[in-house]
């Protein structure tokens, strides 16, 4: 019995050392991939340690040896457009290809529900499926594991564009693929690696976070939390709050539903945990840029997204390598509800803390959908609109084609006999009211800091004129400045015009640095 045992045990640990040494690669390759076409591809995996790996493509040979732990790497020339072809990774003892590779342009398409949000639960959702038989663009997505554990590997798998595959994609990334496949001609691959209601600091690595005294608060609430939390109470307090919302007669349920917590600790808000489990297993993967819709759940610390959203992209291009990559991102939508005075507002805080970041960063830009919410419901179906004008970015920054990318935006502001004249770039044939002849949407203040809504009037394709009767002296102006502003302003081109303010009074958000 016992030499049973000890053989069952024997056996069983050498299966595992088997394991560990099989020559292998992550899930980030496969069959149907599209690999970035004029750059450097690595291609990494694990053998068994001092293993000579072989990876061919194309006539393309590059041979490496695994390091004692057993990883590996080689690093793929440029490779002509098209294909399909076929990568042969070969070691000593084993063997094995992918078929079916393309070589194109590769996008991640991360962030949170607004870009998880499929296919299927779009407008016009139907003709969108049916329509959606494009081989030539290839979809993986990443599943969604929170862990304060780096992870190498995923489960996933690429696979040709159908009317299958594409409905529970993401929107978002499926027709700003779709677009670019048509522009451009080429493959395209796209990697989905959102994560709904996921927090900007989940994004970051661990180590960026804790070395910047930025976010000592943030770090020291996880950290009280990591020692007290009790996920077991947690259910039972919603169990309650269920229960007295279930019991309340339906016309007093002046609240949502009360949602069955999930656990902090591997959930999306936690400080690495999606960098560690979602985002480091596709580190290193050639890709010629990042789309981005996230946002809503850092809006009650906008002034603090003003930093850590810059330092998040710092982060993801310092560790892919490839130098300052596009990153283009959606601002936030117009959202809640409606108010009859100009006021503060946590989410125009965090559209600002957004489009400063083009200031910030080199090679990001920004899709602006002030126009395309729904009030009520945080999730705008109008996806193909907003991937629209992230193609737009796309298609002028980095494929040359030469056509508009952004809205009207704010450049300066002068003063004369108490109106305030604005001068805009970025407008295109000229700046436009939509639906009305007046536009909406500016107020302005004078030195009490209280805001009016003011009259304005276009008076040349790239100049306004903004005053109140009640405001003699303006000294700022605010436009499109609310959870959901009234506004209306665009280019001819159709593109909206930026909200922004003029003065740098401190708002709803200011000192908010942790949860």
């Amino acid at each position: 019995m016992i030499n049973k045992i000890m053989f069952t045990c024997c056996f069983a640990i050498l299966g595992l050392q088997m394991s560990i040494a099989q020559l292998r690669l992550p899930a980030i390759f496969g069959d149907h991939m599209v690999l970035q076409q004029k750059q450097i591809n690595p291609v990494w995996g694990w053998a068994t340690p001092g293993e000579t790996i072989t990876v061919e493509i194309n006539g393309q040979s590059q041979t490496t040896k695994s390091d004692l732990k057993g990883n590996w790497k080689v690093k793929l020339m440029p490779l002509p457009v098209g294909g399909p072809y076929r990568l042969n990774i070969a070691g000593e003892k084993s063997k094995f290809f992918f078929d079916d590779v393309l070589v194109g342009e590769v996008w991640i398409c991360s962030g949170q529900s607004n870009m998880e949000w499929p296919v299927k639960n779009t407008n016009s959702a139907e003709l969108a499926i049916l329509t959606a038989n494009a081989p030539n663009i290839r979809l993986i997505t990443v599943p969604r594991v929170g862990t304060d554990q780096i992870k190498n590997d995923f489960e996933g798998a690429w696979t040709a564009c159908t009317p299958e595959s594409v409905k529970d994609f993401s929107a978002i990334g499926y027709f700003f693929g779709r677009r670019l496949c048509d522009a451009l001609n080429v493959p395209i691959g796209l990697i989905d690696d959102s994560w709904g209601g996921s927090a900007a600091e989940a994004w970051v690595n661990k180590d960026i976070l804790l070395k910047d005294p930025k976010y000592n608060d943030l770090m020291a609430w996880w950290k009280d939390k990591e020692l007290h939390y009790n996920y077991e109470l947690e259910v039972t307090n919603w169990k309650k709050s269920l229960e007295a919302w279930e019991a309340l007669p339906s016309g007093l349920r002046n609240t949502p539903r009360p949602q069955r917590p999930g656990d902090l600790m591997s959930g999306n808000q936690r400080p690495a945990n999606i960098y560690n489990g979602v985002l480091h297993p596709t580190i290193g993967y050639g890709i010629k840029g990042v789309i981005w819709y996230q946002g809503e759940s850092n809006a009650g610390r906008a002034y603090q997204y003003r930093d850590l959203f810059p330092l998040m992209i710092q982060n993801w291009r310092e560790e892919w390598g490839q130098g300052d990559f596009p990153f283009y991102y959606v601002q936030l939508a117009d959202f809640q509800k409606e108010t009859d005075m100009p006021g503060e507002s946590s989410w125009a805080e965090l559209r600002e803390a957004q489009t400063m970041t083009m200031d910030r960063l080199s090679n990001t830009g920004q899709a602006v959908i002030i126009d395309l919410g729904e009030g009520r419901d945080i999730h705008p179906r109008h996806k193909q609109t907003v991937a629209d004008r992230l193609a737009r970015w796309a298609l002028a920054k980095d494929y040359n084609k030469g056509i508009l990318f952004s809205g009207p935006t704010y450049q300066t502001m002068q003063i004369d006999k108490g109106k305030i004249i604005l001068t805009f770039n970025n407008v295109g044939q000229g700046l436009y009211a939509f639906d009305t002849p007046e536009p909406k949407g500016f107020a302005i203040a004078g030195e009490d800091k209280r805001f009016e809504w003011a009259e304005a009037k276009i008076i040349s394709s790239t100049q306004m004129e903004v005053w109140s009767d009640h405001i003699s002296n303006p000294v700022a102006i605010r436009y499109a400045w609310a959870d959901n502003p009234v506004c209306n302003m665009y280019s001819r081109d159709g593109l909206p015009m930026i909200p922004f303010r003029t003065d740098d009074w401190p708002g709803i958000t200011f000192g908010k640095t942790s949860r």
